[in-house]
């Protein structure tokens, strides 16, 4: 938010016209005129005894006033007095009490005249007093001795002192007494007692006066309270006590309210107007009463009324008229009530309504004097003229006196005199000087010449123009030096010669002339006005909300006019910043460094110039954990359940979301502290629900959206009482390890589920399906039993109990386990094989029975291996696989067999103790499929047109080999490919010679492999036929004449005109226009080199007869000209499980099995079929 500092722009123009309007009716000192008291002391004047007194009275004149005073209505004669001094130039006295003077002998009404030869003014009548604190008297105090719930009232009285000293009780170490609805101090100073209760009894109840005239205090004797209790009355004090003492030997009651003070039921009380008015109830009775108040017939002012001392005391302020009325105190419990009513009557000492103000006229003139005044009852009005009753006061033809005005007519230079005005009544007196001052004189401009005016544009601007004269002169402004008279709504003009624009612009700027004249003469003054542009701050400082130790930072950026020097000042919490190196006040911005919880607060920027202020204010909050609870209480202990409360610790400005209550069981894991439950933020209590024989302490933490607070300090320890256990081990098994045992295992029981001492187990066990009886044991608290002995993989009913000392715990359901396995006893049988394709195989086997199994059926293993390879006679060295299929499957899926090879495999049933025998091998063949990719491809002895091939068979031929294909394509210096040419070669040879080629050309080539199924993976190579000597030597020659200077200018020229030709198609072009280069180009087009169509014979694009994919374009192989084969990447990962692989459910493979092969060689530009070699090798340029 953002406000104006500066005052409003009316209250502004009103203080500076009501001042200006004062200054406008003094007259310059260097004129004749009437004293006038401009100081005085007040009508009440309570003096300190121990130090001088000085009566003020200062006054102005011309001639300088003369001084004199009255005491008790007589002159008082200063020069007889070696005591009394007046001050040199003043009417001030200054009586010496430090040096032996009284001040007891100098009270009495003072009152000071000031006088010269125009007339005489008079001061207050001033009442000097002496304060007094006098000594409490010596009294006997005896004790109180109270019954407990009876009122008592401790009576203060302190002595009468000027001015009434300021009562409140202490004890012996000076120590304020507590005060409560219970326990008050009444206005009168005693201390009021509703109800007395066993702690009041003390002796040292002591009433404090304290006089601050005389800064000191003095102290009553202490008083004894001593509080009984009707039970603990013992006989001895009854002795010594009369029934009256004791109120009767009845029990403590509870009693209807009683009021102390006021007493009776009505009462009155006169206030005087402007006064504050303090009205007091004070009730007894046991509850403690509650005090309400009403007006009646209105309501209580608001605004101005205040419930002070636990609303007994109503205070009103600035009371008037409009407060009298019945005003009525209610005390009450819930026994009953009792009231009091007020009748309050508002007097009014007298107070101005119109006090008469000095008059200036010139001879010849009228003017008249006004004194009204008003209060209650109504006030007297009289006149006194120089000091002395008008109706005895020298004669003067031009004035009349009529009621509370003078009237004056055709004055002269005599009729120049002070005239005082007394409105009194009974509750006091108002009396004004005002002076009849009769001059002739020409204007006077009293404001000084050419003075500067500086304000901000849209707010007033007012031009002073403080004059005098006799007659009064007439008051004229101009603009500019040959401007006319200012006039319109535009313009205020005041009576004391002020000018006021009261929405001042940018073009008011500029020179204002103020023009005086009477019939004595004329004179003028100019002042000059600047208009600003006002302050703003355009960037304000936000709401903030940090972490506490983060960093924050409040903007402030202002604009404001380019003459005016800005200060720009932050206040926290509208005072200065702390003192601490944490606070960095930059240009525009203030920053907090480590920012912490006393930061939190209003931050306000101020902005400053010598003719405006601005504010801006933004909160900042800092946030953090909250404060740990406090005050942890149990209540409500029972066995299985206790009521926890706490005192939740500050929120740190965000609000506690929730409370978590941990706890400890320090019987079992001391030091552990486990989560109980947590309840909303808004809950401080919680019952909680407790396990037998722990012995619980609880802590609280508090959590907000920063964080968790610290753990409050442990709740008291709270032991539960011992009993059975309420629940038995969880996750009760039977697994045997041996097959002819029964592990039986469980998970324990914590210690707090114990419920008491001695926690045991009873393990029971009988075989399933027979007619067993239970067989039972009780162990120590373990985790584990073993029963030997028993069959080999038999189900068995489990069950275990907790117990201890104090009993059982309810009886534990029923869990199936089994002895321990032992290895299966037979093998699959009906083992068959059926080969899908060259890489995988299905086989099929029928289950073992489960009684040959002898433990949990877990799945089947299939082992198989290759013998041999159909292609290659040669053995190598056996490496079983193995795939395993969970469950009772009866088949699955065999991947990654290789092509052509001879396979043998088997199958065993699995269960948890290990594998049962192997089934009878059982062989099976793999079909052909298609090569591995040659071993190499080598290219050796270049000529001019031939190259010669070399390679090695496949590593992998799987299968018989039919042949080999063998494509080539040409690739130019953009390495772009020609036409591609494919020849099929016989399964027999390794090597070929290629004739017919280009000189001088690179080649790449594509190699591979057949066998009946299908072509395999190929492998490239590329080679360059070499260049013709003679081309050479014509480009040697070529070489020489490229050095000739000649030859380099012409190439010069031919590059120089391209360039423009250039130039110039592209200006055409973006003209729009065409440049018809295609259209030349196809109509002058070498028919060798033009694209060949498949109707005209020519080659079409190679395609392999089971990929249909086009040759990679530009394709390399490495640098060493050498080849890898490509091999397979099948891998028994992907089937089965175990070490090869995964198989799904019905044991089918994931994924498929195939080679990945390299992509066809790319054809030239234009397809076509294939030509001969020859003729491939005539058509590419």
């Amino acid at each position: 938010m953002m406000k104006k500092k500066s005052v409003s722009a009316r209250k502004a123009s009103l203080v500076l016209f009501l001042c200006q309007m004062i200054s406008a009716l003094d007259v310059p000192l260097d004129l004749s005129q009437p004293p006038t008291i401009t100081q005085q002391s007040p009508k009440d004047y309570i003096v300190d005894p121990r130090e001088n007194i000085v009566i003020q009275c200062e006054a102005k004149g011309k001639p300088p006033p003369s001084f004199s005073w009255t005491r008790n209505g007589t002159h008082f004669d200063i020069d007889k007095d070696a005591q009394v001094t007046m001050k040199p130039n003043s009417g001030t006295l200054v009586i010496n009490i430090m040096n032996g003077g009284k001040a007891e002998a100098y009270e009495g009404v003072y009152q000071c005249t000031a006088r010269n030869e125009r007339g005489a003014a008079i001061s207050n009548n001033i009442v000097i007093r002496p304060s007094r604190s006098p000594l409490w008297t010596k009294e006997k105090l005896e004790p109180n001795h109270v019954r407990e719930g009876d009122s008592l009232v401790l009576h203060c009285r302190p002595p009468v002192g000027l001015p009434p000293p300021i009562i409140f009780w202490m004890d012996n170490a000076f120590q304020r007494l507590p005060q409560s609805e219970r326990v008050s101090q009444g206005l009168n100073g005693d201390l009021y007692f509703s109800n007395v209760q066993p702690e009041d009894t003390r002796e040292d109840y002591i009433c404090y006066a304290r006089f601050n005239h005389t800064q000191t205090i003095q102290q009553k004797q202490p008083i004894s309270v001593k509080v009984f209790s009707m039970d603990s009355l013992n006989d001895t004090i009854a002795a010594n006590l009369s029934d009256t003492d004791i109120f009767g030997a009845k029990p403590v009651t509870e009693r209807q309210p009683v009021l102390l003070t006021p007493t009776g039921s009505t009462s009155t009380k006169v206030e005087l107007r402007g006064n504050v008015l303090l009205l007091e109830c004070i009730a007894a009775g046991l509850p403690t009463p509650v005090i309400r108040w009403i007006k009646e017939g209105g309501e209580l002012p608001a605004n101005r009324t205040f419930f002070e001392n636990f609303k007994k005391t109503l205070k009103i302020i600035d009371v008037s008229e409009a407060d009298s009325g019945n005003y009525k105190c209610i005390a009450r419990n819930r026994l009953g009530s009792a009231h009091h009513v007020i009748s309050v009557t508002v007097k009014a000492a007298p107070y101005w309504i119109t006090a008469p103000r000095n008059l200036v006229l010139s001879p010849g003139e009228d003017g008249t004097l006004i004194c009204r005044a008003n209060g209650n009852p109504k006030p007297n009005i009289s006149w006194l003229a120089n000091g002395v009753p008008i109706a005895i006061a020298p004669e003067d033809p031009s004035r009349k006196v009529d009621g509370d005005t003078i009237i004056f007519s055709h004055v002269q230079e005599r009729s120049s005199s002070v005239y005082q005005c007394n409105a009194s009544n009974e509750y006091g007196y108002l009396l004004a000087n005002a002076f009849v001052n009769v001059l002739a004189e020409p204007p006077r401009i009293l404001t000084p010449a050419n003075k500067l005016y500086q304000v901000i544009a849209d707010s007033p601007a007012l031009l002073d123009c403080a004059y005098f004269g006799s007659p009064k002169p007439e008051i004229e402004w101009f603009k500019g030096v040959k401007g006319s008279i200012l006039r319109g709504n535009e313009y205020v003009f005041h009576d004391n010669g002020t000018l006021e624009i009261p929405v001042a612009q940018k073009d008011s700027t500029g020179t204002y002339t103020c023009v005086a004249r009477n019939e004595l003469g004329k004179i003028q003054n100019e002042v000059h006005l600047e208009v600003k542009d006002p302050t703003m701050i355009i960037k304000q400082p936000e709401y903030k909300v940090i972490q506490r130790y983060g960093q924050v930072s409040f903007e402030c950026v202002i604009k404001h006019d380019s003459t005016l020097l800005p200060t720009i000042i932050w206040l926290k919490d509208n005072d200065e910043l702390p003192d601490d190196e944490r606070f960095l006040v930059g240009k525009d911005n203030l920053t907090i460094m480590n920012v912490t919880d006393k930061d939190d607060g209003t931050y306000t920027c101020i902005v400053n110039t010598t003719l405006d202020s601005v504010s801006a204010s933004a909160v900042l909050t800092v946030v953090a954990r909250p404060n740990p609870p406090f005050d942890l209480e149990l209540t409500g202990q029972l066995e299985r359940s206790v009521e926890l409360s706490w005192i939740p610790g500050d929120e740190n400005n965000s609000p506690i979301t929730n409370f978590v209550i941990e706890y400890e069981d320090g019987l079992h894991e001391p030091g552990v502290w486990h989560y109980q439950t947590e309840v909303p933020g808004t809950q401080t209590t919680v019952q909680l629900k407790l396990s037998p024989y722990v012995n619980y302490s609880f802590r609280v933490i508090a959590v907000n959206e920063i964080g968790r607070s610290q753990p409050s300090e442990p709740s008291e320890q709270y032991l539960t009482k011992s009993a059975n256990p309420d629940e038995n081990p969880s996750n009760v098994q039977g697994i045997g390890s041996e097959p002819d045992n029964l592990v039986i295992t469980w998970e324990s029981l914590k210690g707090f589920q114990s419920n008491g001492p001695g926690l045991q187990y009873k393990v029971s066990w009988r075989q399933k399906d027979v007619d067993d009886e239970w067989t039972s044991v009780i162990v120590a608290n373990v985790s584990k039993y073993i029963v030997s002995g028993t069959p080999t993989f038999v189900p068995y009913e489990i069950k275990v109990q907790a117990l201890n000392d104090l009993g059982y715990a309810p009886e534990p359901s029923e869990v199936i386990g089994h002895s321990g396995e032992d290895l299966p006893m037979v093998a699959p049988g009906n083992v068959q094989v059926h080969v899908i394709n060259s890489t995988l195989a299905k086989v099929h086997w029928d289950t073992v029975p489960l009684k040959t199994v002898r433990g949990h059926l877990q799945g089947y293993k299939v082992y198989y291996w290759k013998v041999q390879s159909l292609s290659i006679r040669s053995r190598r060295h056996v490496e079983k696989k193995i795939l395993t299929f969970r469950g009772n499957k009866t088949f699955g899926m065999l991947p990654g067999l290789e092509p052509y090879s001879s396979y043998k495999l088997n199958v065993r049933v699995v269960n948890g103790k290990g594998e049962g025998p192997a089934s009878p091998d059982k062989v099976f063949k793999t079909p052909e499929g298609v090569p591995s990719s040659p071993s190499f491809l080598r290219i050796t002895n270049p000529t001019l047109d031939s190259l010669t091939l070399e390679w090695g068979s496949p590593t992998h031929p799987n299968g018989v080999l039919t042949s080999y294909i063998l494509k080539f394509q040409p690739i130019n210096n953009t390495h772009e490919l020609g036409p591609l040419v494919e020849i099929r070669i016989p399964a027999n040879e390794s090597s070929l010679i290629l004739k017919n080629l280009n000189y001088s050309t690179r080649y790449k080539f594509y190699f591979n492999a057949q066998t009946s199924v299908g072509s395999g993976s190929q492998i490239t190579e590329e080679a360059i036929t070499i260049m013709d000597e003679g081309k050479m030597a014509m480009a040697s020659r070529q070489v020489d004449i490229a050095t000739q200077g000649w030859f380099i200018g012409l190439m010069c020229a031919v590059a120089l005109l391209i360039l423009i030709l250039l130039i110039v198609c592209f200006i055409r072009r973006n003209k729009g226009g065409k440049y018809p280069v295609k259209e030349k180009e196809d109509a002058h087009a070498d028919p060798e080199i033009q694209p060949m169509k498949e109707d005209d014979g020519t080659f079409g694009e190679y395609s392999d007869a089971e990929d249909h994919k086009p040759l990679k374009k530009g394709s390399r192989t490495p640098s060493d000209r050498t080849v890898k084969k490509e091999d397979s990447d099948d891998s028994l990962v992907d089937y089965g499980e175990g070490v090869n692989g995964q198989f799904n459910e019905d044991g089918s493979f994931i994924g498929q099995y195939s080679g990945k092969k390299e992509k066809e060689p790319a054809e030239g530009n234009e397809s076509s079929e294939a030509p001969s070699p020859v003729n491939a090798m005539n058509s590419f340029v």
